[in-house]
């Protein structure tokens, strides 16, 4: 993922111009539109790496005002103070809060040492000092500098550069992140039982430098960015110039990392950690700019909520005019994906219960498998599988008076339909006398019963209720 540019930029036949998709695109949205937000999300995630007490925290956060090394000693007052006045002199980009205005200036001069990073002892030997104030009274007054005109030397420009970065009202990695920098270094790996090592954790170093980069401010973030690669191009070419990336780190570390106002006594212990931190960055500067994946996931969540098909669409940066043009072609490729994914879940669900209903018609004949499969029955107009399973249930058995009606389910089991005279009414429970029980129980199995003898016992039921009728007109004639 390392080797994946930062942003993609591919050709699209509907646009006049390229499109540039950035995978930071909902961080850097969720920045600006809720820096609240943004900010416990990623100081969540620093805690989590590293352990700041809650004064540290407090100042990380901006709620109190940092405590910085050498600010209660009076021991090199005299130094701080000559420093302080050095830098109330303010200029329009020399000596004044970081701007827009100003990075631009300064990146000409980033822009031009990226021509000239042969120069051997570059950000180590000092330029002239009278060619050196002509460039920052230019640069000031915002004139146009032709660098390439031969008239300023590589050396000048370099020390220039550091020149502004050390006028800053505080360093370029800012007071408050000051004690989680220096957290950061104390990072180190665990051996097998759990005790610190001293070898650096570079995986938590990187990540969490990571997240610290994300809520610097913006100016101071952009130039940081640009400074960085340039000290790493610079070491990439230390054959020829000299300058390795440690070397490089202790020309830069007393100007971008080290509290404003402090000298090295005050510092003392920490001044290994803060250089050594300083090349670290160097070293890794091409990862430290990206937001982890977690980050990234959690603000595209935030925008886009758990929907499962996002397109590059979303991530489109372009604002010109002609993007509104591709609106409608982005809700139709919207919906079409929405459709197949409905499709997709309708057929997985109609799978599921043609296997569910195959299953219930291979069980043996029971109650249990005759509701289920009237269940079914009634729910055939939305959940009924599809025809290469046999779908209609038995036909519901209605339960017959008769005594042949009993021997005709017992034997054939086929049911005698008969009409109810309405929904409401049910029909009443069979009585079977114990003669017919034992007519039954002589019958023997249904398997073994013949039509010859089920015609039989139908004669003699009819004999039987002949002989009932003849008796009881008998009885009535007798009784005229």
């Amino acid at each position: 993922s390392d080797a994946i540019c930062n942003f993609v930029i591919c050709n699209d036949s509907f646009r006049s111009q390229p499109i540039i998709f950035n995978p930071d695109f909902f961080v850097e949205k969720l920045r600006h539109e809720k820096p609240e937000v943004f900010t416990e999300l990623v100081v969540s995630n620093i805690t989590r790496l590293i352990d700041l007490p809650g004064a540290e925290l407090a100042q990380l956060m901006g709620e109190e005002d940092p405590k910085l090394p050498g600010t209660n000693s009076t021991a090199s007052g005299f130094f701080r103070s000559l420093m302080s006045l050095k830098r109330k002199e303010k200029g329009v980009v020399f000596g004044s809060p970081l701007t827009e205005e100003g990075i631009a200036q300064v990146s000409q001069l980033i822009e031009y040492l990226h021509k000239n990073l042969r120069a051997e002892g570059l950000f180590r030997v000092p330029g002239n000092s009278i060619r050196q104030q002509i460039l920052k009274d230019a640069l000031n007054s915002g004139t146009d500098i032709d660098l390439d005109s031969g008239e300023f030397h590589s050396n000048d420009v370099a020390t220039l550069l550091k020149m502004f970065l050390g006028e800053l009202p505080e360093p370029l990695l800012t007071h408050k992140h000051f004690h989680a920098h220096l957290k950061i270094a104390d990072l180190t790996l665990f051996d097998e039982k759990g005790n610190k090592t001293s070898t650096p954790d570079k995986e938590r170093q990187i990540e969490a430098l990571q997240l610290l980069f994300l809520i610097l401010p913006a100016p101071n973030r952009s130039l940081l960015k640009l400074l960085l690669d340039l000290l790493y191009q610079t070491a990439k070419k230390q054959d020829k110039n000299k300058m390795s990336a440690h070397n490089l780190a202790l020309m830069f570390a007393p100007h971008i990392l080290w509290p404003r106002n402090v000298t090295a006594n005050d510092l003392q212990e920490n001044i290994t950690k803060l250089n050594n931190g300083v090349t670290f960055m160097i070293k890794h500067s091409q990862k430290l700019f990206k937001a982890p994946v977690y980050i990234r996931e959690c603000a595209r969540l935030h925008y886009l909520g758990s929907r499962a098909h996002t397109s590059k669409d979303d991530l489109d940066l372009l604002t010109s005019p002609g993007s509104k043009e591709l609106q409608p072609l982005k809700s139709q490729k919207r919906s079409r994906l929405d459709s197949c994914h409905q499709e997709e879940t309708q057929q997985r669900t109609e799978e599921a219960l043609k296997e569910l209903f195959r299953h219930v018609h291979n069980m043996p004949d029971s109650a249990k498998k005759k509701k289920l499969i009237r269940q079914f029955n009634k729910h055939s107009t939305t959940l009924t599988p599809g025809s290469d399973v046999p779908t209609s249930p038995a036909p519901r058995r209605t339960r017959s008076r008769s005594f042949s009606g009993l021997i005709k389910r017992k034997v054939l089991g086929t049911p005698v339909i008969l009409e109810r005279k309405s929904r409401d009414t049910t029909p009443e429970p069979t009585r079977v006398s114990k003669e017919n029980v034992q007519l039954l129980q002589k019958c023997g199995s249904p398997a073994h019963m013949s039509q010859t003898k089920l015609k039989s016992l139908e004669g003699r039921k009819e004999e039987s209720s002949r002989r009932m009728r003849t008796l009881l007109l008998s009885k009535d004639s007798s009784s005229l």
